[in-house]
């Protein structure tokens, strides 16, 4: 590694729930620094949630990140010539970072004739139930490090 590591930046809580979580996904969502907006849609994502699954505050946001968060993924690594898919297991922070990118990509793309706030709701509620896009691709996850189980010994 070259040079120093960067220190990480302190994220406050946000004034609504009073979660780091919930604080670091509206960053996530930002777009061109406007906070504000982005506050007001993830807000409206999370009130949809609570009311389409009768759970209270932020517990429905959390099992649905839970939901989708990835606990291996495979990273290549090269031995003796060949490059072999190697099953890691994920830090909690980038659990966090991927389950988040995943779910509000997959918002966006199913985003075509709704309200961003709305398909990040409907995808909020799918990882809720365990289906959707996002989650899929955590099973997809699941999958290739399941295949690539036998090359866990160049870990």
């Amino acid at each position: 590694m070259r040079g120093k590591a960067i220190p990480k930046r302190v994220i406050e809580k946000d004034a609504v729930y009073g979660s780091l979580d919930v604080s670091k996904f509206i960053n996530y969502i930002m777009i061109d620094g406007k906070k504000d907006i982005a506050r007001k849609i993830v807000y409206g994502a999370i009130d949809e949630l609570n009311n389409k699954t009768k759970s209270k505050g932020l517990d429905g946001f959390n099992k649905a990140l839970d939901n989708i968060k990835p606990k291996v993924e495979v990273r290549s690594r090269r031995v003796g010539g060949s490059n072999f898919q190697v099953p890691t297991p994920v830090n909690p922070y980038r659990q966090f970072t991927l389950a988040s990118r995943w779910l509000i990509e997959a918002a966006r793309k199913a985003r075509k004739n709704t309200n961003f706030d709305i398909a990040l709701a409907q995808e909020l509620i799918s990882a809720f139930n365990k289906e959707g896009v996002a989650f899929k691709k955590r099973e997809e996850v699941h999958r290739m490090a399941e295949a690539n189980k036998a090359f866990a010994q160049f870990a």
